[in-house]
């Protein structure tokens, strides 16, 4: 049988009126009468209908997020740094994770709107825009995380990709590497990553061949394709960017299945500096994301439109800075040099 606030309020032995303030802390009630209800609720184990507060106009203190892949862990760490940050502030966090599939992305958000959650964290990789301009006309509030689109009225929370992506490729000419191949994944901050990478490398005038760009998704299977793809022509790239760790751990990977030594014989760095950087051996030179940071102030800004009238205030758009952090992954090839 389902427990009701009715059952609470007789266990309490007080009015439907007093349970619905404690429930919703409003109201004046005092310790005692307060602790009576707790109790009751405890021992019937009763769960408040937070979707029925909603259709009350209150709100269900519940945020949607939505990632394209909670097995990259650049989304699991940035997912539970979200999660502990809205608890802090009193939320609760509904994760869903899209596999970049647009199908997902409808189902998921029409899901989301069913539990009348208060607003939605959208990160990178998300292929419906359509979808998110429908959200924002519903008056859903909406951030983005990890991507951006001008065109959306949005506030937004990345780093600055095309920042990274030029580290990377300066950090490898300023090593000696010329000859250089990337592997890149076909969302966004990606591509704008590749971008850095190659305008860094036009600017010390060196062009990298089509052939030495691969686009992919980001796996480490993806990423030990691609390095085999790589190195399986005639004068292959001595180092590789990739353009997450994910994809930088499987070039790793595939590497060694060849005899190629990492990074004796090629140096690869990644990008993200999630936990698999320090797993491997030697551990993953790359660009580190402040994925804490990221996800504290992407909580706070969406908490804050909640809060307050989000179709008049104006949308913010923060770019965090990239940090290179090498590690054993990459050589100098100017070392031996006279």
């Amino acid at each position: 049988m389902k427990i009701t606030i009715y059952d609470v309020a007789e266990e309490a032995g007080v009015s439907i009126a007093t349970v619905s303030k404690v429930i919703n802390n409003t109201g004046r009630i005092g310790k005692m009468t307060r602790e009576k209800v707790l109790q009751a609720m405890e021992k019937l184990n009763y769960q408040p209908s937070f979707v029925a507060s909603a259709l009350t106009g209150k709100k269900t203190e519940t945020i949607g997020l939505l990632v394209p892949d909670i097995s990259n862990p650049f989304f699991s760490e940035i997912a539970r740094t979200i999660e502990d940050r809205a608890h802090e502030r009193g939320k609760s966090v509904i994760m869903c994770s899209t596999n970049y599939n647009e199908k997902k992305e409808v189902k998921y958000i029409e899901l989301l709107q069913r539990k009348q959650v208060d607003g939605i964290i959208v990160t990178s990789g998300f292929q419906n825009r359509t979808l998110v301009q429908q959200m924002q006309r519903n008056g859903t509030p909406l951030a983005l995380l990890a991507q951006d689109d001008p065109i959306l009225n949005v506030s937004v929370v990345s780093v600055d990709d095309f920042k990274g992506g030029y580290m990377a490729a300066s950090f490898l000419f300023e090593n000696g590497h010329t000859n250089i191949g990337i592997i890149g994944e076909k969302v966004q901050s990606s591509k704008m990553r590749v971008y850095g990478c190659l305008e860094a490398l036009e600017m010390e005038g060196i062009q990298v061949e089509k052939k030495n760009v691969i686009n992919t998704t980001a796996s480490i299977e993806n990423g030990r394709k691609g390095i085999l793809q790589l190195l399986d022509c005639d004068n292959p790239p001595t180092a590789v960017f990739a353009v997450n760790d994910l994809i930088a751990i499987g070039a790793i990977k595939g590497a060694r299945e060849v005899g190629v030594l990492v990074p004796e014989d090629l140096s690869i760095i990644g990008f993200d500096n999630t936990i698999l950087a320090t797993t491997t051996v030697p551990e993953l030179t790359t660009i580190a994301q402040p994925m804490r940071d990221m996800g504290n102030k992407i909580v706070d800004i969406l908490i804050e439109e909640i809060e307050t009238d989000n179709s008049t205030k104006s949308k913010e758009r923060i770019l965090f800075v990239p940090e290179l952090i090498v590690r054993g992954t990459t050589a100098n090839l100017l070392v031996n040099k006279i």
